[in-house]
């Protein structure tokens, strides 16, 4: 097995498994920002649980956002280049983003009524891809409680920094597949989904593509 093949799967997967808690069931227009390797498979992860209609791809390089657009051929799906971060993040139903950003990439002023918000990098404390204020309008998701509350700069920053209670986070992905927490509450609600990955994800993973032999 591939291990970083099986990454890039599962850490979409990840992603795929909380919006089909999280995200609206019609949601269709979906925001990629950044557009590395995660970003393909992340597009056609939220395409599985979602009928995505329309995808647009920000990355701070323009000329990778287009190759990676080009690229990228899908039935039923218009994906396209975009420059205008703000105008694409006003108009989506849900925000992926996939970056190795230091600083907010996405304001929360940009987030509409009912956004889904899935942020993939940022994966060290001192990494942060969305704002305090995106924070304050969400309710707030991660995949792992302790791995994100470790590692997570989109987390632990505003956290300490009084904007986020820990007991505020609604969820981590184990309590909503026990079904034990609820996902999406009403059909404006903003969620955000902090994924900071884990071995069990790995292992899941590689047991069910082993399975398939």
């Amino acid at each position: 097995i591939d291990g970083r093949v099986l990454t890039l799967r599962r850490t979409a997967a990840a992603s795929a498994l909380a919006a089909s808690y999280l995200a609206r069931a019609d949601a269709s227009r979906l925001l990629m920002v950044g557009a590395g390797a995660l970003a393909p498979y992340l597009i056609d992860a939220h395409a599985a649980m979602r009928p995505i209609s329309e995808v647009l791809i920000w990355n701070r390089t323009p000329e990778t956002a287009k190759r990676l657009a080009s690229a990228m051929k899908r039935d039923g799906i218009r994906i396209s280049p975009t420059e205008d971060l703000e105008g694409a993040a006003r108009g989506a139903h849900i925000v992926s983003c996939a970056t190795m950003s230091q600083a907010p990439v996405v304001k929360g002023a940009w987030i509409e009524p009912g956004t889904h918000i899935d942020l993939v990098g940022g994966y060290r404390p001192d990494m942060r891809e969305t704002d305090d204020d995106a924070i304050r309008k969400a309710r707030v998701f991660v995949d792992i409680r302790e791995s994100a509350l470790a590692e997570a700069g989109d987390i632990m920053q505003p956290v300490e920094n009084g904007i986020l209670d820990v007991e505020d986070i609604a969820a981590d992905l184990f309590e909503l597949t026990r079904g034990e927490k609820s996902g999406r509450r009403f059909h404006d609600q903003v969620t955000l989904f902090k994924s900071v990955g884990s071995a069990i994800e790995d292992l899941a993973g590689a047991v069910h593509i082993f399975a398939q032999l």
